[in-house]
């Protein structure tokens, strides 16, 4: 036979078997991870059970800990200390009912869970684990994800599972504020839009992570063009849960008219001119550095569904700062519920 056809027979029996065998481990990889989560959610409910009966001694659960973490060792070795168990103890307190109420994912790591059984709101609990799952978040993604608020930078949480495809909206996608840290910009006014623009492109991988689901990058300075005139959008993307193309216009200074107006041309120019036949509606954002709330209250952005003005932090926001960006939000969103 052709050394060739040897070669290419052996190329494609090769692909086959490697796949094959990485399906294995893979299955194999999550059927372990599952087993563990399983036994540390036992172990947990274990020690809170046996807590319980031993509850009025002063003092109970830790020694209970402590002669358990010394017994385990001895047997198991590493893995087994105060703080571990511990650990699997809130993870029963967290999680009290993994059949009805937390499944416990296969894809996610017993990492993902202590990151997870530390947020303080059920809803955001559920975003995270669902999130976390279809998506693929390494546990630096979502402890950084975590940090930064986003459920609650989210313009509305989504009722349904995150991985839940058919109740995808833009409010359920779009984040208000973004925060791009990982950009490195100074805190001070000297970032200009061509500075982030091109700190954004560098940058890219992060910027669709911190986009989230769906976007894919299209081009930078994107020309439409008129008969007459030709315009540049700062960046365009494609979100293809929702469809349709995605203008981002980048303001280093705060929202004004003028900007509002100027995207409000962008996404009309771009259905006209570029929207497929198949594409929902152009959504156009406005990433600034700060809103006024006058501005838009008083602007087509309180009554357009296309258009999106949300502020963009240049570092990881504390607890207090993400609340106040929050309860800014909500004001610009529900102006009436302000209080006269």
């Amino acid at each position: 036979m052709d050394i060739n056809k040897i070669e290419m027979n052996l190329d494609g029996i090769y692909g086959d078997v490697r796949a094959i065998l990485s399906a294995a481990r893979h299955k194999v990889a999550s059927s372990v991870n599952l087993v563990m989560l399983d036994a540390y959610w036992r172990i947990g409910q274990r020690i809170v059970v046996h807590e319980q009966s031993g509850a009025l001694r002063a003092g109970y659960g830790q020694e209970l800990i402590k002669e358990l973490s010394r017994r385990l060792g001895e047997e198991f070795g590493h893995g087994f200390s105060v703080a571990n168990l511990k650990n699997f103890r809130q993870f029963y307190l967290t999680f009290p009912d993994p059949v009805k109420g937390y499944a416990l994912r296969s894809e996610l790591s017993w990492s993902h869970y202590r990151l997870i059984m530390r947020v303080d709101d059920i809803d955001a609990r559920n975003y995270y684990i669902n999130e976390s799952a279809s998506q693929g978040w390494t546990t630096r993604q979502l402890e950084r994800n975590i940090r930064s608020g986003w459920h609650q930078r989210l313009l509305r949480a989504p009722d349904a599972p995150a991985h839940d495809d058919d109740d995808v909206t833009p409010q359920t996608i779009l984040k208000d504020p973004y925060v791009l840290e990982f950009l490195g910009l100074s805190s001070g006014p000297t970032n200009r839009e061509r500075a982030i623009e091109a700190a954004l492109v560098t940058n890219i991988k992060e910027f669709l992570l911190e986009l989230g689901r769906g976007f894919s990058f299209v081009a930078r300075q994107f020309r439409v063009s008129t008969e007459t005139s030709h315009f540049y959008v700062d960046l365009v993307f494609y979100n293809y849960l929702l469809k349709c193309f995605v203008l981002i216009d980048l303001k280093a200074d705060k929202l004004s008219h003028q900007d509002i107006g100027q995207m409000d041309m962008y996404v009309r120019m771009f259905d006209d001119l570029k929207r497929g036949k198949d594409d929902n509606p152009t959504l156009g954002i406005i990433l600034c550095a700060d809103k006024d709330e006058t501005i838009v209250r008083y602007s087509v952005l309180s009554e357009n569904e296309q258009l999106f003005a949300a502020k963009y932090l240049k570092v990881l926001p504390s607890e207090e700062q993400l609340a106040r960006e929050i309860e800014a939000r909500c004001v610009l969103v529900h102006p009436s519920e302000g209080g006269d």
